[in-house]
């Protein structure tokens, strides 16, 4: 498990100018073949696998600016700039080397839920091994991660966070680790109260036929951002437990 230092342990906020510097993210996604992947990508109008391949439906535009940016994904370690001294050669050999001796992850069949005013795909039922599985990954990491920028600390800071979100905030530049963390695959923007039941109406006509699939976290994909504001793409994705890189390293 994560320890859990107090906050002010060690310097956490970065100057705020690094807008132009890439980010990172260890995230989970299917295989781009797999039929989830290929619904995700007709859903966003984008394909995370292929940069700027896709186009996002007019009527859809509205109410999937942030899942569309971000590629679909479940998020194992938030997006993060890169400590100085390490490179993203580094990360990639340790993600490697990381694949290689850890078994696949169940998550099992899913489901859409409301999360906070969005929907995403969530597993059907929750499993404790997720829960360690990510804090692993995040602690494992965490020495590739920079300084939290002063712009994304007061972001996060302005969400209604409470005492154990603010430490993990302050440890690990992201709120919702440890036992705060919550396996999803976002769909959507925040919907609107009365938009709910036709949103999810419209995503179990994509997603439901996709989801009865003893799903596991057999991979785990890096994610770059070249600069803040710009679409998230796979940049490399590594099959767990000794399997050969599924998209080499470009």
């Amino acid at each position: 498990m994560i320890s859990q230092e107090q906050p002010g342990a060690r310097d956490i906020t970065a100057p705020a100018s690094n807008a132009h510097e890439p980010r990172y993210a260890i995230y989970y996604t299917p295989a781009p073949e797999h039929p989830l992947t290929v619904a995700a990508r007709t859903w966003l109008g984008r394909d995370a696998f292929a940069p700027g391949v896709g186009t996002a439906d007019a009527d859809r535009a509205a109410f999937v600016s942030e899942p569309r940016r971000y590629g679909f994904h479940a998020t194992i370690k938030a997006p993060f700039r890169l400590r100085e001294g390490t490179s993203v050669e580094a990360l990639e050999r340790t993600l490697r080397g990381f694949a290689a001796k850890v078994q696949a992850c169940p998550v099992g069949p899913m489901r859409i839920d409301l999360i906070g005013g969005f929907f995403a795909l969530v597993p059907v039922q929750p499993l404790p091994t997720l829960r360690g599985f990510a804090s692993r990954v995040v602690e494992e990491f965490d020495h590739f991660r920079a300084p939290t920028d002063g712009d994304d600390l007061k972001r996060r800071m302005g969400r209604q966070l409470d005492e154990v979100e603010m430490t993990n905030l302050v440890t690990w530049g992201y709120p919702y680790v440890g036992n705060r963390f919550r396996f999803h695959m976002t769909l959507t923007d925040r919907i609107p109260d009365d938009q709910r039941a036709g949103m999810q109406a419209r995503l179990k006509a994509v997603f439901q036929p996709y989801l009865s699939e003893d799903f596991h976290i057999d991979s785990l994909s890096l994610f770059v951002q070249e600069h803040r504001g710009a679409d998230f793409v796979v940049r490399s994705q590594f099959a767990l437990k000794g399997i050969a890189s599924l998209k080499a390293a470009v």
